[in-house]
């Protein structure tokens, strides 16, 4: 499994003692700690920057960066420039389909849940063409249960589902592509839209098929693989 920096994302962090570790004996007021996460990495190392505090609310501004182990045809000690930035959507993307996953207490994160995933996000190009086309995320739940059933009502679904090997090949599909494509620019929803339909026997292509998505739609996705919608306040003043 390889990793990848998948993005950098700004944090607001209340109680900035929380940052404050032991190195050697003594404390340090710019430590890093790392916490933890199945879906969107094994490592999420957050930093603090010294003397950033908002009197009096004691509000600091600290930065993460996520960490993804997806399975890849990449070596793990390939070069740095060849590895895909992901975009925010796409990030939120795999969390809210962990956390659909979890709310259907499913044991693991497939590519259904990624779906959904997409679809709770719901701001990306491509989330609005799912949404254009007929497939909402209630019809996707809808047919997740009614194609994989529903969970016992005494089990509970892990804190942090685990991939299924559907899913990872989906997501190992996405990074494969963006690398080949030799375009500049973040890895978007639509490269995960299109892992997902690229798993013939998966759930998530079997719910796609029956809500009247086809090759045809696949194609018009592709064209628009590396653009998204921008909400950069910037952006739209120019």
């Amino acid at each position: 499994m390889a990793s990848y920096t998948v993005s950098f994302i700004p944090l607001t962090v209340s109680n900035p003692r929380i940052f404050v570790s032991r190195q050697n004996g003594s404390s340090s007021s710019s430590s890093r700690i790392p916490l933890t996460s199945s879906l969107l990495g094994k490592k999420l190392v957050a930093t603090q920057p010294s003397h950033r505090c908002f009197v009096p609310k004691l509000r600091c501004l600290t930065s993460a960066s996520t960490v993804l182990n997806v399975p890849t045809a990449q070596p793990e000690n390939g070069s740095s420039d060849k590895i895909p930035k992901w975009s925010a959507r796409a990030i939120k993307s795999l969390a809210m389909g962990e956390l659909e996953a979890r709310k259907l207490k499913y044991p693991s994160t497939g590519t259904e849940a990624i779906l959904m995933g997409i679809l709770v996000e719901g701001t990306s190009t491509v989330a609005k063409f799912l949404r254009g086309n007929g497939v909402t995320l209630f019809k996707v739940r809808d047919e997740t249960i009614s194609l994989l059933g529903k969970s016992d009502m005494y089990f509970f679904s892990p804190e942090h589902p685990p991939l299924t090997e559907p899913a990872q090949k989906a997501i190992a599909w996405a990074i494969d592509e963006k690398n080949k494509s030799g375009v500049d620019g973040e890895l978007t929803t639509a490269y995960l839209l299109l892992g997902i339909w690229s798993q013939k026997d998966s759930a998530g292509r079997q719910i796609l098929e029956k809500l009247g998505f086809n090759e045809d739609k696949a194609k018009e996705v592709e064209k628009s693989m590396n653009e998204d919608v921008d909400l950069s306040f910037k952006k739209q003043g120019q």
